[in-house]
């Protein structure tokens, strides 16, 4: 019965347009989001739940009161409702392929466009895109197990659970999640995202991530007359980053090893910017790898006598294993109910962030759980239905005193 409620959620849940906009200033980026937003209040109503609140902003909280004489902490569970920008995220026209063999799911044949989960989804039934959208997998799963977590224990008091907060929350791809959630309101002890990939696959551990952006003003002049006058950016740009150490780079490294990424160049021969993105799961080391760049911008003004090079950091977000280690308790939940529903896991260190690592530094411990998907962000995303049905006995279980 739960694996039906959910895919007939998620099917309906995908169709929806809410790609998020890393250009716009509005909070939700989009308004595609406010409008599936308005959905999800709609329906939290419809099925039952309490203290529902939709925020100025686009974010979405309801609350399931704890059964009758139960005592226990406040959980809450949280997915995003936009989807990747990178790629077409409209008309999306989800596929499902009953019964997965294990080989070859043809998804386009005109376009000779396949996708080959493998032997570890055999016999689940897959969804998959048509080929010309991406699937939004990344994060409706999640909105949809969750959402069929909150109808399952409205309709079924004998379950008894403790308190449940829901929260669902705009432009997580574009790095602004958690930027207008309300800790307090929501009222969780800790919570979960449920925006991990694949079965099995839990999140306890994420990049240390800081931007950067480096200005550099050069001399200009006719090329004329250039010669011991002209200093120019555009050469000291492209000097710099082709002296950055190849095996520090995001397309040679891997596990928890970080890496700088310099992935956008503006500018001319009057003045020059580079912007770009730090990674490291330690800490130390990401100040380290910051002090080389620091180093080597150095050596470059040295080497281009009269440019002015100045670089500027910016914090984006912290490893979430910093706070989860020193409040244990949603980690251990979790990993108990995992256990409970024969789930085989693995705790990993992700290269990339969630909005769970923001949260836990907003005194919120909030571990990612996987929502069952692979692929995301392009036109061969993939979700096991099986694999969102085991989400939803996780995060069912995590919630049930017995």
């Amino acid at each position: 019965m739960s694996k039906q409620l959910i895919l007939n959620r998620f099917l309906k849940y995908v169709k929806m347009e809410t790609a998020s906009n890393p250009d716009a200033e509005t909070c939700p980026s989009t308004p595609g989001q406010m409008q599936f937003a308005k959905m999800l209040a709609e329906e939290l109503k419809t099925i039952g739940a309490s203290k529902i609140r939709l925020s100025e902003y686009g974010y979405v909280m309801a609350e399931i009161p704890a059964s009758a004489g139960v005592k226990a902490p406040a959980v809450g569970f949280i997915a995003h409702m936009d989807t990747s920008p990178d790629f077409n995220g409209k008309n999306v026209n989800p596929r499902v392929h009953k019964n997965y063999d294990g080989g070859k799911i043809v998804i386009n044949k005109l376009k000779n466009m396949s996708v080959t989960p493998g032997a570890d989804c055999k016999g689940h039934d897959m969804i998959t895109t048509d080929g010309t959208s991406l699937l939004g997998a990344d994060d409706k799963a999640g909105i949809a197990i969750i959402m069929t977590l909150a109808e399952t224990l409205i309709k079924n008091p004998q379950i008894k659970q403790g308190p449940v907060k829901i929260a669902f929350t705009p432009d997580e791809e574009i790095g602004r999640g958690a930027d207008k959630f309300d800790v307090k309101a929501f009222g969780a002890d800790y919570a979960y995202t449920i925006d991990g990939d694949k079965l099995g696959s839990v999140e306890n551990g994420n990049f240390n991530a800081d931007s950067f952006k480096i200005e550099i003003t050069g001399v200009n002049c006719h090329p004329g007359s250039a010669k011991n006058i002209m200093v120019n950016p555009v050469r000291a740009a492209a000097d710099l980053i082709n002296s950055w150490p190849v095996s520090k780079l995001p397309e040679t490294t891997e596990g928890t090893e970080g890496f700088i990424l310099f992935n956008n160049v503006t500018g001319n021969v009057e003045k020059m910017e580079i912007k770009g993105i730090i990674r490291e799961h330690d800490l130390n080391k990401l100040y380290a790898l910051e002090e080389e760049l620091k180093k080597l911008i150095e050596a470059k003004k040295a080497t281009y006598n009269g440019a002015n090079i100045a670089l500027t950091i910016k914090e984006q977000y912290r490893n979430m294993k910093i706070i989860l280690d020193k409040n244990p308790a949603a980690l251990e939940k979790l990993e108990a109910a995992l256990k409970a529903c024969g789930v085989k896991y693995k705790l990993r260190q992700i290269r990339g962030g969630t909005d769970g690592a923001r949260l836990s530094f907003m005194c919120l411990p909030t571990p990612n759980i996987f929502a069952g998907y692979d692929g995301a962000h392009g036109p061969y995303e993939w979700a096991s239905l099986d694999a969102m049905e085991k989400s939803f006995e996780v995060i069912k279980e995590i919630v049930t005193v017995k």
